[in-house]
Order: structure tokens, then C-alpha cells, then sequence
């Protein structure tokens, strides 16, 4: 499934990928997905990522919220017309569950952007079913 949402010229695409067991090594007990993230800079302003704001919430409407500096570790910075991605993942002990936040971009003049991630699915796959 693809998600896509523009705030202040920079759009947030994203691309959900469910790991199998043998793709993750956050347990057994744990479903997990890859999340791929492309950030476009449709502005006309330089602009470089600070922050991320995620908030994960399982099937069984638990939430974790993660706050953290730039992304898998880069503080990007964007031109005009620009692109960055990068793929990251999520375990839940639920089989469904869904992310949502936004990152808070920066201008040259320093003013803040909060761009906003928008909230997408986690599911597994439904199995193949089979009529007797």
C-alpha cells in the first residue's frame, strides 16, 4: 500500500512492506513490517530535517510514541526539487496496528516546518485461502 501527504511543499510517500519471520530478528512472538519513506522538496526553499515524531499504535489500541533526531540517523538537507529516502521498521504483537506523526523541518532562516507523516496501515497479509 502507498501513502502520500504534502505539507508546506514537502511531500511524505510511504511504502508498507510486511517481514516474514525469516526477514526480522525482533522474535518470534513480534509481526514486523518495513516501512519506505521518500521525502520530496517541492518548495522553493532549502530545508534540512531535524526531529521525528512517530506515534505507533498496535491492534489492541496500545501507543508508543518515539521522538528522536533526523532519520536512521542523517539530519538531511533538501534543495529545491530534491529528494531523500531511506527504510526503516516497526514490530508490533499484534497482526494490525497503524503509524502516524511528522517531522519538523528547518528553513535557512531557521523557521520550524512540522511536515506531517500521514498515518498508514500496518497489516498481515491475509492468507491464501483454500475452499474444501
Amino acid at each position: 500500500m502507498f501513502y502520500s501527504h504534502t505539507s508546506h511543499g514537502i511531500t511524505v510517500m510511504v511504502e508498507v512492506e510486511y517481514l516474514t519471520q525469516d526477514r526480522h530478528n525482533w522474535g518470534p512472538e513480534n509481526h514486523a513490517w518495513a516501512y519506505h519513506i521518500t521525502l520530496r522538496n517541492s518548495s522553493d526553499e532549502v530545508v534540512q530535517l531535524r526531529t521525528r515524531h512517530w506515534v505507533i499504535t498496535d491492534g489492541l489500541g496500545r501507543i508508543h510514541r518515539v521522538d528522536g533526531e533526523g532519520v536512521v540517523g542523517q539530519t538531511s538537507r533538501l534543495n529545491p526539487g530534491q529528494t531523500f529516502a531511506y527504510t526503516s521498521g516497526c514490530p508490533l504483537p499484534t497482526p494490525h496496528g497503524t503509524m502516524a506523526g511528522h517531522y519538523v523541518f528547518v528553513r535557512e532562516d531557521g523557521a520550524p516546518l512540522k511536515v506531517v507523516i500521514p498515518t498508514f496501515s500496518l497489516d498481515v497479509p491475509d492468507p491464501r485461502r483454500v475452499l474444501n
